[in-house]
Order: C-alpha cells, then structure tokens, then sequence
C-alpha cells in the first residue's frame, strides 16, 4: 500500500473544505489522487446540512468524501467507533494508491486518528445511569463530582458539556486512573507519513466569519431544517441536538428565544466553540499555516513538502 494521511484541521469557519478540495485538486493536477474523509462530528449525521456548512454533492466536485451522513440524529456519535471507522477507510484509501485527506475540527476525532490513542472501553449501564443524572440534575452537579475525582481532566472539560462529563465519569468508575480527555505529553503518529495543515485566519477576521456564517445559517433555513429534523427523532439524540446552531433553533421553534436571540446566542457559542478549537490544535508538532484563499501551486507544494 502506498499514499499519506495529509489532516486538515482548525477552527470552524476557517475554510477547512475549501482547502481539502484543492489539494485533492492540486494532488490530481501532479499525477495524484487523493480522497477526502470527514472528521467533522456533526457532519457524520444525515440531514444536518445547513448547520454544519457540509458540502453538498455537486460541491465535492466528483471527488471521494466518506463518513458523511452516516449515523441518523437518534445515534450518538462516538469517538472510539469513529476512529475505527476512518482508519479502515484511509487503509482502504491507501490500498487505491491514493492520499487521505482528514478534513474537520473535531479535535478528539481528528486526533484519534492520526495519533496513537486508545479509548477505554465503554459501559453502557453506566452511561445511561450517568445520563439519567445529567438530564435530572444538569451537568453542574456532575461537573462537581469530576472535579473531586479527577481535578485534572476536568480542567480540559467545558463545564457546560454534560456529553464528555458523563464520558469522563463512566471511564473514572470502570477503574480507570482519569479518561484523559487530551493528547498525551508526546503523541506518537499513527501513520508516519502524516502532514498536518490548517487554513491560517486572523483573529478578528475569524470572528467577523463566524457571526456572518451563524446568520447566514438563519437566512439559508436552519429553523426549518432543525423542524424537518425533529421529525427524525433529533430530540431523542444525545449528540446531534446539543450541535451549536440547532439547540438555538429548536429553541426559537419551542418559543423559548426570539430569532434575534437564536442568532446571538449561537454567534457566542461559536466564538467560543472556534477559541478551544484553535487551542487545541495549536498543539501539533509541524502544522503547516496556508493562507485560506491560497490557490497557488507553490504554497500548496511547500504546505505538502512540511513534516511534523
């Protein structure tokens, strides 16, 4: 087999897709092939279009995409099952003598791939005893028993994330030390012929970006569409209805917020959402920064050219 993991990764709302598709362009034009597999947690469920600004079919301009539209909203996506997954498909990527291009900014994901990790095993009576709590009491209360059992890893936990809360507790009572819930100190690759690059974006650029991709969301009609998606079971979801923009327009739709609010508050969230994202990534060794709009053959060789 031959061919290489090239991860494009970064902050939503940066121009990840964008980039992926002219590399496998670039790739193409140089003799090439490459195919694409998402790495985009909400982009795994079916329907959930607008929201998550996924290509549709005539953009992916007839080069491979996988894991889009895999898992319907009633499923809950999980990090262990994804990394096997998308390991299968880039081996089966690799075997066609083509590249894998790793496209999201789901940074577990993305780093359960790439790199050496291995996930505890999961309990699945724990969990729903653990989410029973969550949906009585709210996240705070198990936020609070993390922090006195692993002060450590609920320091990398938003408070506010009752997903990776309970996650992290159904680890911690399996007899696990702590779930870690990070890259360790020195990440081993998986794959050693893996680049990593990121569309570079200035701060203030960014948040300019994402206010108007929020409001273009509205405008597009997310409302509908999380209407069309309530009818699939998306309040029956233990991931797909906490998405940024969704919760927002479900909310808007049960009359609990007036569209202006919908709209700012999701405008926060995202902000908020993109600074952890760039954080997280900023921790890769020999991340390459391309200039989002960089369409020249040059800078996309030298991005290629770049080892971590």
């Amino acid at each position: 087999m031959s061919g290489r993991v090239i991860a494009v990764v970064g902050a939503t709302g940066t121009g990840k897709s964008d980039l992926s598709l002219r590399l496998a362009d670039h790739l193409a034009a140089t003799g090439g092939a490459a195919e694409i597999v998402n790495a985009d947690a909400m982009q795994l469920y079916r329907g959930m279009d607008i929201g998550t600004a996924k290509l549709t079919v005539a953009e992916r301009r007839g080069i491979p995409h996988h894991l889009l539209d895999v898992l319907s909203v009633r499923d809950d996506a999980a990090v262990a099952w994804y990394q096997t997954e998308a390991r299968r498909l880039i081996d089966e990527i690799h075997a066609r003598d083509a590249d894998a291009i790793l496209v999201g900014g789901s940074g577990l994901y993305v780093s359960g791939v790439i790199y050496d990790f291995r996930f505890p095993p999961r309990d699945e009576a724990v969990r729903e005893r653990l989410e029973a709590e969550l949906s009585e009491d709210g996240p705070g209360v198990l936020f609070a028993r993390l922090r006195d059992l692993d002060p450590a890893t609920a320091q990398r936990i938003d408070p506010a994330n009752g997903r990776r809360i309970v996650r992290a507790l159904e680890v911690l009572a399996q007899g696990e030390a702590t779930h870690g819930a990070a890259l360790p100190d020195a990440p081993v690759l998986w794959r050693a012929d893996t680049l990593l690059m990121a569309p570079g974006v200035a701060r203030d650029e960014l948040v300019v970006r994402l206010d108007a991709r929020v409001e273009r969301m509205w405008r597009d009609g997310i409302v509908a569409e999380a209407e069309r998606l309530r009818a699939d079971g998306l309040d029956e979801g233990v991931t797909a209805r906490r998405a940024i923009g969704y919760a927002q327009a479900l909310d808007q739709l049960d009359g609990v917020l007036t569209q202006a609010e919908a709209i700012a508050q999701a405008q926060a969230l995202t902000r908020r959402y993109a600074r952890r994202q760039v954080s997280w990534f900023r921790r890769y060794d020999g991340l390459a920064w391309v200039e989002p709009d960089a369409a020249a053959s040059d800078a996309l060789d030298a991005a290629l050219a770049r080892r971590p």
